[in-house]
């Protein structure tokens, strides 16, 4: 009998998508019609962008990582899309299916619950939306402990 594999989501803004890189290459006339907001006193973000998440760079070594770490898990994106902008819902699917390919076909999950989700391990940027209830076990990416995915891939393979 074969052994059931481990359930490995991985979040997909700041982890998998380089929201932060998007950030700061944005030219100054659409980062101040969309993302700043000095007077909520609020850090920069493009969630209402038209078109924003299509475009994210891949993070370093996100998109091999993730292609490696499939043959040993079963393995789904679980992202939370900005809830005022339904362009974003159709474009994390484009992301997802232009970086990821066919390995990640109908391995997409977008909800504001993450902690809703059954599964062994979570690599999230944030504790936000859930990932820090999450059942199983919360990797920190970005932390000291997992700062790239090198750190998350080795962890993870040792555990598979």
């Amino acid at each position: 009998m074969t052994k059931a594999k481990k359930i490995l989501y991985v979040d997909m803004d700041g982890v998998l998508a380089d929201y932060q890189r998007a950030i700061d290459e944005l030219d100054e006339e659409t980062y101040q019609k969309h993302c700043a907001k000095p007077e909520e006193n609020k850090p920069a973000t493009f969630d209402e962008i038209p078109d924003a998440f299509k475009i994210l760079p891949p993070v370093k070594d996100a998109v091999e990582s993730f292609l490696e770490l499939s043959k040993h898990f079963d393995i789904y994106i679980l992202s939370t899309p900005p809830w005022e902008n339904n362009a974003a819902w159709a474009d994390k699917l484009y992301w997802v299916k232009l970086h990821l390919g066919e390995c990640a076909h109908k391995r997409l999950i977008l909800t504001h619950r993450k902690d809703l989700n059954k599964g062994d391990f979570l690599v999230d940027d944030r504790d936000k939306n859930g990932a820090g209830e999450f059942e199983g076990e919360w990797i920190h990416f970005g932390s000291a402990d997992f700062p790239d995915w090198a750190a998350v891939k080795a962890y993870l393979m040792a555990r598979k």
